[in-house]
């Protein structure tokens, strides 16, 4: 596993890389053409798999103090981050 060090640029990257396999599970799940959905179902969690350390990455690096603009955030990420904030 790369070290990732602990900088803005270095969590943008992962926010993008996220984005990818965010992109690609889309496309697997809606697009892609299989002989049969156990076929489907071992791609999905091929890539579950891979994006996987990568959320756990970016939730460590963001935990650690370093921030990025939440533009770069994933939509995945921004979803899962507004449903767990508390509205008085």
């Amino acid at each position: 596993m790369r070290v990732r060090p602990d900088s803005i640029y270095a969590l943008r990257d992962l926010y993008e890389e996220i984005g990818l396999f965010d992109r690609k599970i889309s496309y697997c799940k809606t697009y892609e053409v299989f002989d049969s959905e156990e076929a489907r179902a071992a791609a999905l969690q091929k890539l579950v798999t891979k994006r996987a350390p990568l959320v756990k990455a970016a939730v460590a690096m963001a935990s650690r103090g370093v921030e990025c603009d939440a533009k770069y955030l994933p939509r995945s990420l921004k979803e899962s981050s507004e449903s767990t904030e508390v509205t008085p």
